[in-house]
């Protein structure tokens, strides 16, 4: 088919594609969004939406068990995850319906398929019902997004090996669920499918959990894990993985002083994620590309060629929906606003979904102290919190990072209960580059988990 012409082609459905396409069609530009798989980018698919959505089962789970702690009786509790997918699948169909009502928008095509860059301005589209079609535009957003990273240790091409998508969908408890990988995702399912009612163990190749938090972070939320009877063994790197018998696999791990054998049922590979940028082949046409096949971008989110943007997970650096956002926002000002925002200095939040909450903002600790700054820390067990003692979920602390020099916040970690809602009460206050004294002197209303901030801030270290 002959070369089309656009003038603009966005590539991909994720957070942020998903509304830029939109609102540059509403503006009067002749758009053309490609998508090769489901609209709505991992979040609404694989990620956000369907795996919180069986985290808050798991949740239910973990505190109908505890009923007598709180003096309610309950029988016996198991878990139906046949059913649990079942909601899961009905959340994620319900979010696809609200986002394909979005695409209905005069100026705006959708054309479902594979792009390849034929030219630095122009696409082939490799359509899903069969044939090509070619397509061009002056400015391109990249937006592909990112997938689970295939495992490949020594015989993992000849078991069943689970990602995080394909976990999702099954519908019998595991036995014994063997996990590799102590990040975010590894974790949450790690918790989650132990409430569910597996045996877990968890696999991590570095000295502990989480190894971008600081170290007491980390180790409060392996001391979580296992007094919930999750295994986790740190600095154990796999070395192989092989057939058992009656469907169970057997991987092989090494220390630093021995070799241990772990049988289970299923095998999980979290270990990371790799961007989806090989059929596009950016790089034949002069986008130039980071480690691990990342495509590089400036502070504006412009490619090496010019006109040629990339937007959310693809690029790299932190893969969270709101940063993804968070880059929409800058692209829709630039393209349509004529103006010149950037990602710098951008201050990006995140939650991981453990029960309690991990809510992290800022710099850690241990980075604070790398750049040598002159830092006050303060820390509280949610223990000492009355909100946290009233419900029963004491387990964790908050902790913030202060500048010395300007009394600021740097950074804060809340492991506790809502601990991504607390961090964000904090990262407002660094947004208005407030001292920590104004929240140590704030009045909260008693008794919220939010009240913990006062108690928090007056244990400033001298």
């Amino acid at each position: 088919m002959a070369d089309e012409g656009y003038d603009v082609i966005v590539i991909g459905t994720s957070q942020g594609g998903r509304f830029l396409p939109v609102d540059l069609a509403k503006a009067g530009k002749k758009v053309a969004l490609v998508e090769r798989g489901h609209t709505g980018g991992v979040c609404v698919n694989t990620g956000c939406t369907p795996t919180k959505t069986m985290v808050a089962s798991a949740r239910l789970a973990y505190q109908a068990r505890r009923g007598a702690e709180y003096g309610v009786r309950t029988g016996p509790v198991s878990v139906d995850l046949a059913a649990v997918r079942e909601r899961k699948r009905a959340m994620v169909a319900g979010a696809r319906e609200n986002y394909a009502r979005r695409l209905d928008q005069d100026g705006l095509d959708l054309i479902k398929g594979e792009a390849r860059f034929m030219a630095p301005k122009t696409v082939e589209i490799a359509l899903r019902d069969g044939g090509t079609r070619e397509i061009s535009a002056p400015v391109i957003v990249i937006d592909t997004g990112a997938r689970a990273k295939p495992l490949a240790i020594s015989g993992a091409r000849n078991v069943p090996v689970l990602d995080s998508t394909s976990i999702m969908e099954l519908g019998e408890l595991p036995e014994h669920l063997i996990i590799l990988g102590g990040g975010y995702i590894g974790l949450e399912f790690g918790q989650m499918f132990r409430r569910f009612g597996s045996d877990v163990t968890i696999v991590q190749t570095g000295p502990r959990l989480l190894m971008s938090e600081d170290e007491d972070v980390s180790d409060e939320v392996a001391a979580i894990l296992r007094d919930d009877g999750i295994t986790v063994l740190t600095s154990a790197k796999p070395d192989r993985v092989e057939e058992a018998g009656g469907g169970r696999v057997r991987l092989t791990v090494r220390t630093s002083d021995s070799e241990r054998r772990i049988e289970g049922s299923h095998l999980l590979a979290a270990i990371g994620r790799i961007p989806n940028t090989e059929a596009l082949a950016p790089a034949a046409v002069g986008v130039r590309l980071r480690d691990k096949g990342f495509i590089e971008v400036d502070e504006y989110l412009e490619t090496s060629v010019p006109g040629v943007y990339a937007m959310g997970d693809v690029k790299g650096g932190p893969s969270f929906t709101h940063s993804s956002y968070d880059d929409y926002r800058i692209l829709h000002t630039n393209l349509l606003g004529g103006e010149k925002v950037s990602t710098r200095d951008r201050i990006v939040p995140y939650a991981v979904f453990i029960d309690p909450q991990l809510g992290r903002v800022g710099m850690t600790e241990r980075q604070a102290r790398e750049q040598n700054r002159a830092v006050r820390v303060a820390k509280l067990p949610m223990s000492a919190v009355i909100r946290a003692l009233e419900t029963g979920e004491t387990r964790g602390f908050m902790k913030a990072v202060i500048d010395a020099r300007t009394q600021r916040i740097l950074g804060a970690a809340v492991l506790g209960a809502e601990g991504g809602e607390i961090m964000t009460i904090i990262q407002v206050a660094m947004l208005g580059e407030l001292p920590f004294t104004t929240m140590a002197n704030a009045i909260f209303t008693h008794p919220l988990l939010a009240e913990g901030l006062n108690s928090l801030f007056m244990t400033v270290d001298s």
